[in-house]
């Protein structure tokens, strides 16, 4: 075979290569989407990825739009739960006002007040500051009517419970550091369920709010705090069942503190004031979370129907973790209002709020001139 015939063939077989080469990458090119096509899927696997990344162990669930509930306005609760309480403090008054009434006010009569100031919880060193309030004034004034009768007790009884106290809830901090709510008391007086009212109240004051669930030891008690906080969208952090309370106060204020909100409720165990260790361990409950933000309110919760054992508690609580002031929960379940008043003479600090039901909305602030109408009206 001469030279150039190879030369030839080799050519014919360079040229058959090349086209089968360029049909194969034709080809290839053709089954690619367009650039706008391959930009539209790229966006699709970005925005639902088939494996997402996980949440981190510390945040929290919002609650979709439609579950979070919006509090009563507080006007509306306001007059809902004044009503409340006239009924449940009814029979107070009207037994104050029927003593009163009377055409003589004799030794009897003054006895028996001081009987129903006492059967009502006002404590025995107010009910005789009342009572010879009361006497002086019948004395001086010469009161002899019944609706004189009725203002003059009135005054006496707003003075007793000290309208000067400033009742308002500390719940902003310093340093441009959210303010600490830590909520403490006995077993049963409705700790979890007063840290959960706080918070719609703060949010229907367009605070931004955290909760701290530092009740590890009761069972489902950091699942009922954070069912509250779902109701009304804020956060919840928790820790382990049985583990260190104060280290989740620590990460709630850490955590309020991190993003910027107003408020940190904390949440903490129902423990006896006559057990010294678990007494020591709010003392360290509160010490902790002081090295993230000051505590700016401690609130001891008092169920008002225990009457004076309520005072024992809230002598101790006091001595350990300096209360700021009171919640009395239950109120509307006992005729004893007096406790109000002997539970700030106690302590030497103010009711904030008391409790008038079972419902979300059923916490109020309490106002010393609305409580002693609802008493006698």
């Amino acid at each position: 075979m001469t030279t150039p015939v190879l030369l030839l063939i080799i050519l014919a077989v360079v040229v058959v290569l090349g086209a089968g080469i360029a049909l194969i990458v034709g080809r290839g090119r053709k089954e690619l989407p367009p650039p706008s096509e391959l930009d539209r899927v790229t966006e699709e696997v970005i925005e639902h990825p088939e494996h997402p990344e996980p949440h981190l162990e510390d945040e929290e669930p919002v609650a979709p739009v439609s579950t979070i509930e919006r509090p009563e306005a507080p006007q509306g609760r306001l007059v809902r739960l004044r009503a409340r309480l006239a009924r449940s403090q009814g029979s107070l008054g009207k037994g104050l006002l029927a003593v009163l009434s009377r055409s003589t006010l004799d030794d009897d009569a003054w006895e028996e007040l001081e009987d129903t100031l006492l059967a009502a919880d006002v404590g025995v060193t107010a009910t005789d500051e009342l009572v010879a309030n009361l006497k002086t004034r019948v004395r001086v004034e010469g009161i002899n009517d019944p609706a004189a009768a009725k203002a003059a007790l009135r005054e006496e009884l707003v003075g007793l419970i000290n309208p000067s106290f400033d009742r308002t809830l500390v719940d902003t901090g310093a340093d441009g550091k959210p303010g600490v709510v830590l909520v403490v008391g006995v077993n049963g007086t409705g700790k979890t369920t007063t840290v959960g009212r706080l918070a719609r109240v703060l949010v229907a004051e367009d605070k931004t709010v955290v909760l701290g669930a530092a009740d590890t030891f009761r069972a489902a008690a950091a699942d009922q705090l954070q069912t509250w906080g779902e109701r009304v969208g804020v956060p919840t952090v928790r820790g382990p069942e049985g583990g260190d309370p104060a280290s989740v106060g620590f990460e709630a204020v850490q955590r309020g503190i991190a993003d910027g909100l107003d408020v940190v409720l904390v949440d903490t165990a129902g423990r006896l004031h006559t057990k010294s260790g678990l007494m020591d361990e709010l003392g360290k409950v509160k010490r902790v979370i002081e090295k993230q933000a000051p505590v700016t309110e401690v609130l001891l919760v008092i169920d008002a129907t225990t009457g004076q054992n309520g005072l024992t508690q809230a002598r101790v609580f006091g001595e350990v973790v300096d209360v700021t002031g009171i919640v009395l929960t239950k109120l509307d379940g006992t005729a004893k209002g007096g406790i109000v008043i002997a539970v700030q003479r106690e302590l030497g600090v103010p009711v904030k709020f008391v409790g008038l039901g079972e419902g979300a909305d059923d916490l109020a602030p309490f106002d010393a001139e609305e409580f002693v109408d609802a008493l006698l009206s």
